[in-house]
């Protein structure tokens, strides 16, 4: 039975149960906030209501604050926040689900190998970010050209990506006649299994075609989706957690209460029984991933760069906007809706609905600039496949279109004001030389559709879309964002 303790409108729920039964079954790659506030937090009510044993052994492999974070979560017993920020309520849980928390420069590559290498670990999960799996935005497949890859294939007992490591882990328990683990991708990538599997196989066939085939036969890749608003972490979160916990966690995040998880059941070597606790077992994911990329990321990603043009600091600001709020719905009733294939009794009207209402939550200060970070390996996903589908059915496509020059006109690095905006994306370099060269007008769209890895060889040479994409950008530097979404007029009711 869950412990609690209560202040005002926040309660704080206390594990009940005894860390020392956990084992370490699941090694998570990439111990960020999306991954504490969501996979975590249902395995957390999991061990509430079951006697089951699974622990997670977190992994940050890249950054210094990766670093800091596996070291803070050790200085406070591998226990953390997730406060859930209703826009009345707040529900403030204590995580017990960690078992070990480890980092390169702590632990070294060998550490890190043999945890994912230990019998008892099932599964190998990853919240790495699309550019984490080092594939082509183009192609789907491996970049044999990305540093990180080139690096692991002089040293693939010292992997440094995340795909080098579960390789090397891989070719450790074949060797030692171990079952292989099912590797999990959570990450806001289109059949994300597929990722994964495709970017671990070009890994292995370079190294050796035996191993490759190994795991082509013997590990499962499950697709999933996951869905939960959490903002980054920032210094104001982390003291309102403070004074709710009447403690400092550096650990800690916010979120907001909706969570879902929908998981094709595709497992190797065991799972827990996570569908007891609200996730979804399926045969097949594609369809709710369809719709939550292109209805939530797509229309989040159009409100980012429109609403960070147009001087909004946050998701919530931006929706206060009446042309903004309007404009995302008919973005996902008009032209997302009309590109997906849902099962039988899904609501999508309801799910646009909420989705408003979730985007509209005050107590979510989610920043339109977190949201607008790596927008070239998002767009893909999220706006231009949804778009190819209008294309070829001479159908409106008109707030994909502004929201598509939206993030060109955001990439030009500098807000309506003359302020310079950070624009955080791995093809900067190549977006700051399109930049300089080429810094306004139509040339400057036709320099940005010339990116193959984001827009391929059809929509360049697609010259409607070009035309329309010209227009909503010139619209955009002329007008402003805030005119550009008004001049969004009709609606759906």
């Amino acid at each position: 039975m869950e412990n609690t303790l209560a202040s005002g409108t926040c309660t704080v729920a206390l594990p009940d149960w005894d860390s020392s039964r956990l084992a370490s079954r699941i090694v998570h790659l990439g111990c960020g906030a999306f991954h504490r506030a969501h996979q975590a937090v249902y395995l957390h009510h999991l061990l509430e209501i079951s006697d089951c044993d699974w622990g997670i052994s977190e992994v940050n492999l890249m950054s210094a604050s990766g670093q800091q974070l596996v070291e803070n979560l050790r200085k406070q017993r591998l226990l953390y926040s997730v406060a859930e920020k209703g826009a009345d309520q707040i529900a403030l849980k204590i995580i017990g689900v960690v078992k070990e928390a480890l980092h390169p420069a702590l632990d070294g590559c060998d550490g890190i190998l043999q945890a994912m290498a230990r019998e008892q670990t099932a599964i190998v999960s990853l919240t790495v970010t699309e550019k984490g799996y080092c594939t082509s935005a183009a192609s789907g497949e491996l970049d044999l050209t990305h540093p990180l890859i080139q690096h692991d294939l002089s040293h693939p007992d010292m992997p440094k990506s995340a795909m080098g490591y579960i390789v090397e882990a891989l070719r450790l328990r074949r060797e030692q006649g171990l079952l292989p683990f099912t590797v999990m991708s959570c990450d806001n990538l289109r059949e994300n299994g597929h990722v994964t599997r495709a970017a671990v196989l070009g890994l292995a066939r370079q190294r050796d075609p035996e191993l490759a085939e190994w795991i082509a036969s013997q590990v499962t890749f499950p697709c999933t989706m996951v869905d939960r608003i959490v903002p980054a972490v920032t210094a104001e979160t982390q003291q309102e957690i403070a004074a709710m916990l009447g403690v400092n966690d550096p650990c800690g995040v916010a979120c907001e209460p909706f969570r879902q998880w929908v998981i094709e059941d595709n497992f190797v070597n065991g799972r827990p029984d996570w569908d007891l606790v609200g996730a979804q077992f399926v045969d097949d994911v594609v369809p709710f991933e369809l719709m939550k990329l292109r209805m939530l990321n797509g229309s989040h990603s159009f409100l980012a760069y429109l609403g960070y043009l147009g001087g909004f600091q946050t998701v919530a600001e931006t929706m206060q906007h009446n042309a903004y709020r309007q404009a995302a719905f008919t973005l996902m009733m008009a032209e997302q809706v009309p590109t997906l294939a849902l099962p039988v009794g899904i609501d999508l009207r309801g799910y646009a609905e909420q989705l408003i209402e979730r985007f509209s939550n005050p107590a979510l200060q989610h920043r339109t600039w977190q949201i607008a970070m790596d927008g070239s390996q998002k767009l893909p996903q999220r706006l231009l496949d949804p778009l190819r589908q209008h294309l070829r059915n001479g159908t409106d496509y008109r707030h994909l279109a502004m929201g598509i020059a939206g993030w060109m006109r955001y990439v030009l690095a500098e807000d309506e004001s003359g302020n310079s905006i950070e624009v955080v994306d791995p093809l900067f370099t190549t977006l700051q030389a399109i930049n300089q060269q080429h810094a306004t007008g139509e040339d400057r769209v036709k320099a940005l559709l010339s990116i193959n890895t984001i827009f391929g060889e059809d929509l360049p040479a697609n010259t409607a879309f070009v035309a329309t994409l010209t227009q909503s950008y010139l619209l955009l530097c002329q007008a402003g964002a805030r005119a550009a979404v008004e001049s969004l007029s009709y609606g759906v009711s």
